[in-house]
């Protein structure tokens, strides 16, 4: 049993008046002994809580910044008058922080016999699964005295998918792969490595590119075009080790890596390209593999990475290397997203790398902390002289580590969260362009 404030109330009122007129026991008792006999009363005609029977609908995902709809339909089965107020209770990252009481809380009335629909509205602040917890019910009594208090699990589940802000970028990334494909009247033809179709030459063309046997079939020069190849093969391998868990800003490390993984899946399947995922610190933590159509790969990885979470341990070189070899056939573009933190590149990838690059070519991905570079050009008090110096230093390390790898084949990216996806998607149509994939 549960009491109300309007019964402490009644009571102080009631109390005042015997205080003053007749402070006895006799006093008291007249006054306690109605109210009591009320919230009795106010108590037994109160609807059960037991019997009311609970089911949900709604949405079972949603994108990182945007909201939920769970609708809860609550039915009573007794023949009493239901009035409540229900919580229903979600994790706290459920809700931005301050909000959750007004969001998980509901007022109804539920006449016997019938249901009422409640809507609680999710904006979740973090990736991964949100199980809904219990359902607490305070069902009053007529007087408003008393009420049965009583508790109820109804299962339900909601995943948060990454936000894939970097979106916005995929349509110009994708003019420019129809470009590269030849099916834009642009001045530059498309460029590759895989025959096309002939046309006629026109002046600026290049030599190189006439079909002289064809030439001498017909009146006109004839010149061959050219396209990127298709249906080549990405593995896009993320680092879900402990320097993954380092906050740029407000994002961590791999929330960016995902952005960008996102952006490049996206752009990729769109070119014919079959793309693979893995993500890996000592052991596989995720995988997509096998996937064919364009949209069930982008939806199927951004289902993937909603629960990939960083762990803090050190990435195990030898074995990402080892399970990378293993899952992409020869010839294939490995994407590694990783940090460029010297310690880590040099005593664990530099050493594995010739395997990698005699078989593949490899692109190194890096989140890189625009604050080392306002630290490098801090100037004025001691404080930021040393800040400078500090900040320096660390630019000069990612790059003797990228011109490292660089030595070695690999193609460096080294960008901010901002920038990370649509760099990678440009360096991705560069080796297009190139004829490297």
């Amino acid at each position: 049993m549960a009491l109300t404030g309007r019964t402490a109330l009644l009571a102080a009122l009631g109390s005042l008046p015997v205080g003053i007129l007749a402070p006895s026991w006799t006093g008291m008792l007249a006054v306690n002994a109605p109210l009591s006999l009320a919230i009795l009363c106010d108590y037994a005609l109160a609807a059960p809580v037991r019997t009311l029977r609970f089911t949900r609908s709604g949405d079972t995902s949603v994108r990182l910044g945007d909201a939920a709809d769970v609708q809860l339909t609550v039915t009573n089965s007794s023949r009493r008058r239901l009035r409540a107020q229900l919580r229903d209770a979600w994790p706290p990252s459920s809700w931005p922080t301050g909000t959750e009481q007004a969001a998980s809380r509901h007022t109804l009335t539920v006449p016997s016999g019938e249901q009422r629909r409640l809507t609680t509205v999710l904006r979740p602040t973090r990736r991964g699964d949100r199980k809904a917890e219990r359902i607490t019910v305070r069902s009053y009594g007529p007087l408003g005295l008393a009420a049965r208090q009583g508790n109820h699990r109804v299962p339900w589940s909601v995943r948060v998918l990454p936000p894939f802000t970097s979106r916005k970028h995929l349509p110009s990334r994708l003019a420019r792969l129809r470009e590269l494909d030849g099916r834009t009247s642009v001045l530059t033809r498309g460029e590759g490595t895989e025959f096309d179709s002939l046309r006629a030459y026109v002046p600026g063309d290049d030599t190189r590119s006439i079909d002289w046997r064809a030439t001498a079939r017909q009146s006109a020069v004839a010149v061959r075009t050219w396209r990127p190849e298709r249906d080549r093969h990405l593995l896009i391998v993320l680092d879900t080790g402990r320097t993954s868990a380092g906050r740029v800003g407000d994002v961590p490390r791999l929330d960016a890596a995902m952005d960008a993984t996102l952006l490049l899946t996206a752009l990729a399947t769109r070119a014919g390209d079959r793309v693979d995922l893995l993500a890996y610190d000592r052991r596989v933590r995720a995988r997509v593999q096998g996937r064919t159509s364009a949209g069930d790969v982008l939806a199927t990885v951004v289902d993937t990475l909603a629960t990939l979470e960083p762990e803090l341990v050190e990435t195990d070189a030898r074995g990402l290397s080892t399970t990378a070899l293993s899952a992409a056939p020869r010839g294939s573009l490995i994407v590694l997203l990783t940090s460029l933190e010297a310690a880590p590149i040099e005593e664990g990838l530099l050493p594995l790398l010739p395997q990698l690059t005699q078989r593949h070519t490899v692109l190194l991905a890096a989140v890189s902390d625009p604050r080392i570079e306002e630290m490098a050009k801090a100037r004025g008090t001691v404080d930021a002289v040393y800040d400078a110096a500090a900040g320096t230093q660390a630019q000069a390390e990612r790059r003797s580590t990228a011109e490292k790898l660089q030595r070695h084949g690999v193609v460096v990216v080294d960008a901010t969260p901002d920038t990370i996806a649509p760099a990678l998607a440009d360096a991705y149509l560069a080796l297009k362009a190139a004829g490297r994939l």
